[in-house]
């Protein structure tokens, strides 16, 4: 089972997060970051950079691998991953560029670019930590609903409600790229640790599913369920759905207790 918190806010959820990923960092400078891409992280790497920058900690031997990458837009286009992971991780942390990767999404040969970027994670041990955000039709990555919990990197279309989702981010629906190419649900699940992210009542019904209803394709964040050191931390707004509420919480505040407990 996941441990969940359930915080105030983006912001509070974004400290609580960064603690984790600072503390692995910490006990291994050379730490593999998987990072997440859209609006949802933007709270947690902010206070990352942040903790790194008041405390000094040496970060040039930390690595990282995006979950995801548009097929067909260039890397230096403003909203590839490429463009976004290096604005809002590697600059602002003060990461190695040459240390952190996107899949290939140009280039030929392109339908050899999953196995690539699977032998790339593979040669650099795995990654440590990944972090994770779940789209409202519950999509992790780009694993969106019907995606096999054994997937690996490769090549998938994007549905329509997670090219709305994105629009946000081009001039129009229509320059939203319909495919892309993302880890894979069973790639995901060999991230030694998850933190998966989520806030807004929008996200209440697919937290919900991917919590407390049953491991399936039709969700794909239910896999989190499969992980055996996940945790979730979400906001009021989008744990409403969630039938076990109280019992997170009170397992939460135990388990800070517990912390604080010399034994």
């Amino acid at each position: 089972m996941a441990e969940v918190i359930i915080v105030r806010d983006p912001i509070e959820a974004g400290s609580v997060a960064a603690s984790i990923f600072m503390q692995q960092i910490i006990a291994n400078p050379a730490t593999v970051l998987g990072l997440a891409t859209g609006s949802t992280p933007l709270t947690t790497y902010s206070a990352l950079a942040k903790e790194v920058r008041e405390h000094s900690i040496d970060v040039s031997r930390v690595g990282g691998f995006a979950l995801d990458e548009y097929l067909g837009v260039p890397p230096e286009h403003p909203e590839s991953y490429r463009s976004v992971i290096a604005r809002e991780v590697v600059e602002p942390l003060g990461l190695t560029p040459e240390q952190v990767f996107t899949p290939r999404g140009t280039g030929p040969d392109i339908a050899r670019a999953g196995a690539e970027y699977e032998a790339m994670i593979t040669d650099a041990g795995g990654i440590d930590i990944q972090i994770l955000g779940i789209g409202s039709n519950g999509h992790v990555g780009f694993n969106e609903p019907g995606s096999s919990l054994a997937s690996i990197t490769r090549i998938k279309a994007l549905a329509e409600q997670t090219r709305r989702d994105n629009a946000r981010f081009f001039g129009s629906l229509e320059e939203v790229p319909t495919h892309c190419i993302t880890q894979g649900l069973g790639t995901i699940l060999r991230a030694r640790q998850l933190v998966l992210l989520a806030f807004g009542s929008s996200k209440a019904k697919a937290v919900a599913a991917a919590l407390e209803g049953p491991v399936s394709s039709a969700v794909p964040g239910s896999v989190i369920q499969q992980h055996p050191r996940a945790t979730v931390i979400i906001d009021e707004d989008a744990a409403a759905r969630l039938a076990h509420s109280e019992y997170y919480r009170h397992a939460w505040q135990s388990a800070q207790d517990l912390r604080a407990v010399d034994f």
